[in-house]
């Protein structure tokens, strides 16, 4: 279903009552997709991906692997704002409903997508007489503002009827009241619209200008920096940290203090809202900001400034990955993802070599949240249109081969970590020396060969000058290596080490993975109280970062603890919604070999333990439930 009408009409606020009043029950998740942020094209089904919790880690093609994941599961999907990618969208879609066949499908355009079996609701203004009028009544005495006598009450009608009943047009124009009369507003109404309605006029009646005609009546009342901050605004592609709307809207007039004034100015005419520490602007909003920001002659200016604010953010998160703003950071980094990737589209066009740059210090980020199929996009066009300094070459390889890894594609991830080599040696750069025997040794102890990844390690541990975080992944490295090939007591000593490390400086990555192998070798040991603890120590970590693929090695480790412990029953959910973690990322359980027969191993025993069909129960119960409500349930038993 297309629910389809002008801007302003209120399609998006239909969509979003329409999902809130669903019955228990009707679906088994609803997703909500915004695709006005969206910048390139190509990236539609990444990100409907994202909206529905799919961090796919597979080689798959993406449509492939999102119908896959969707499947025969009952899902209400959600599509905001598909007016600008009909084409696009409309293809994705045919493919979808093609493939999963209780999927439910609504999307709010301005036109209708064309998609097979679409039904389209015609989404029109409230009826200006009536529920407009009730409309700004209602927002007129939350300004303040009330009906004083019979002139008043006929004056807020004929707003409404110029107004045409669109909500949002009614919303701007009670924000109004308290600097303009209603008598006074319907006049100017009348005057600059009655033109469309004169039986010989060219100028014919529209909702889009009336709409603009409203928003050009906000602007007009603004002050002049609010005006300035409004065309600025529009550059964001998604909400706004208010920290950074003051980096990168402030300059000329607008000062750091004035901007915070702005922003309450644009909040009290319904422009902007503030949720938590992020501004929201509605995109018809944003659309007549960017208009005058072109107007202006600020929009190049902006699209630098705001590009360049988020390289910089970047570069402080790759710079500051070993420390304690590491999971603050994973977690700004995801917050501003839409931004980022216009920085980059906007280098791509204007700076490869620094999308280059940018690209490198996100890779990492990126691939670790589950963006791989973002990550891969911007790092291979980088690489293809780039000429880069050969750090910055290294760099690119590097998260490029990390991703590759991550999605399973070892002989290209080879390939890359060979050319991370190669680049590093010229540009004797230790650091990323060091990262290129990372992603070797992780490469070699996937593919089954411990002793060589532990050979690679050592290698670049001998080596001085590499920066402590890639020191401590060629680590990591190593206390993988040694658990794989059966000396538990160094890889137990190493992983304590290098978790005190972790610890000390307030890292979680590294710290959440030497909880792993603690988990493992605790378990090898018969220490199975111990193993459990450590496993939820990993899931505490992984959450904080966001890692769907570490949450599903994570649970599948607290299961076999639970096993162990013999609460089969508590084995069951978290293998059970561990299988749910495995389904975001697109593939079956994986880890290092020897993970394997462990997880079957504690599936036999805990169904020795509480028999097939009381496991079967529970683990399909985990499966269906929200898995984020199951971590937190097991991570609440301590």
């Amino acid at each position: 279903m297309t629910l389809v009408g002008t801007g302003g009409v209120g399609k998006s606020r239909l969509a979003e009552r329409a999902a809130g009043l669903l019955p228990p029950g009707a679906f088994e998740s609803v997703h909500w997709a915004p695709l006005w942020s969206l910048g390139s094209r190509s990236l539609l089904t990444a990100l409907v991906a994202d909206a529905c919790g799919l961090s796919d880690h597979s080689s798959r093609d993406p449509v492939d692997a999102l119908t896959a994941w969707i499947g025969s599961r009952r899902i209400l999907l959600i599509l905001d704002s598909c007016e600008h990618l009909i084409a696009e969208c409309a293809e994705l879609l045919g493919a979808l409903l093609a493939a999963c066949p209780a999927l439910v499908v609504l999307a709010t355009s301005r036109e209708q997508l064309g998609v097979a079996g679409e039904r389209a609701v015609r989404v029109d203004p409230l009826a200006p007489d009536s529920d407009a009028l009730e409309l700004l009544t209602e927002r007129a005495a939350a300004a303040g503002v009330r009906w004083e006598n019979a002139e008043d009450r006929v004056a807020a009608a004929e707003v409404c009827h110029w107004l045409e009943g669109l909500p949002l047009a009614v919303e701007l124009a009670a924000a109004q009241l308290p600097e303009r009369s209603v008598r006074g507003m319907a006049r100017l109404l009348s005057d600059r619209l009655a033109l469309a309605e004169q039986p010989d006029s060219t100028v014919q009646p529209s909702r889009h200008r009336v709409l603009r005609t409203t928003i050009g009546w906000s602007h007009e009342l603004c002050e002049p920096t609010e005006r300035l901050l409004w065309a600025r605004l529009s550059v964001f592609r998604s909400d706004a940290a208010l920290d950074e709307v003051v980096r990168v809207c402030r300059g000329g007039p607008l000062t750091d203090e004035l901007v915070d004034e702005a922003i309450a100015g644009l909040r009290r005419k319904n422009l902007v809202t503030v949720h938590g520490d992020r501004l929201r602007m509605l995109d018809t909003v944003r659309e007549y900001g960017a208009m005058w920001l072109s107007e202006l002659g600020e929009a190049g200016a902006l699209a630098d400034r705001h590009a360049e604010h988020f390289d910089a953010v970047a570069a402080a998160a790759d710079r500051e990955w070993w420390g304690p703003d590491q999971a603050s950071a994973y977690t700004r980094l995801s917050q501003s993802h839409e931004d980022l990737c216009a920085a980059l589209e906007h280098f791509l066009a204007t700076d490869p070599p620094r999308a280059a740059t940018l690209a490198g210090n996100l890779g990492f980020f990126w691939a670790c949240c589950g963006y791989l199929h973002e990550a891969g996009h911007y790092l291979e066009e980088c690489m293809r249109v780039a000429e880069a300094p050969a750090a910055v070459l290294a760099k690119l390889c590097w998260s490029l081969g990390v991703v590759r890894c991550l999605r399973g594609e070892y002989q290209a991830a080879a390939v890359l970590a060979e050319r991370t080599r190669t680049e590093a040696l010229r540009a004797a750069d230790e650091t990323l020396l060091a990262d290129a025997a990372y992603l070797q040794g992780l490469l070699m102890l996937l593919r089954g060969e411990p002793q060589e990844a532990m050979r690679t390690a050592d290698r670049a541990l001998a080596r001085p000058h590499a920066t402590p975080a890639a020191a401590a992944r060629c680590r990591l490295v190593r206390v993988f290596a040694l658990t794989a090939s059966g000396s538990v007591q160094s890889a137990r000593v190493e992983a304590e080490a290098l978790r005190a490390d972790s610890v000390s400086v307030g890292e979680h990555w590294t710290r959440s993975y030497t909880e792993y192998q603690l988990a493992l070798i605790a378990l090898h040991e018969e220490r199975s109280a111990e193993a459990a603890a450590h496993a939820r120590a990993m899931l505490r970590d992984k959450r904080l970062i966001g890692d769907a693929f570490g949450l599903g090695l994570g649970l599948d480790l607290l299961a076999a603890a639970m096993a162990a412990l013999k609460q089969g029953d508590q084995s069951a959910v978290a293998s059970g919604a561990g299988q749910v973690f495995w389904e975001m990322v697109g593939h079956p359980q994986r880890g290092t070999p020897e993970l394997g027969p462990l997880r079957e191993d504690a599936e036999c025993a805990a169904r020795a333990q509480i028999g097939n069909s009381a496991y079967d129960t529970t683990f399909t119960l985990a499966a269906l439930t929200d898995p984020f409500a199951t971590l937190t349930d097991v991570l609440d038993v301590d």
